[in-house]
């Protein structure tokens, strides 16, 4: 075995690991979105908070 045949292997192997990762974590950020019970992000608009606007809203009235 050639040192460059390692290397490659290794390379093809980390981007399938990536691929493999990053379409999971798709297939769970859509599983999620269609979850009406799933919790909801603090920047949200339909977060607990209301959203980026109105925390931008606090800071200038304060």
């Amino acid at each position: 075995m050639d040192f460059s045949f390692i290397v490659g292997l290794l390379a093809l192997i980390t981007l399938l690991a990536v691929c493999v990762l990053g379409i999971r974590g798709k297939y769970d950020v859509e599983r999620l979105r269609k979850d009406p019970h799933a919790p909801r992000s603090n920047l949200a608009k339909d977060g607990p908070q209301g959203g980026v606007d109105l925390l931008q809203e606090e800071r200038r009235t304060a």
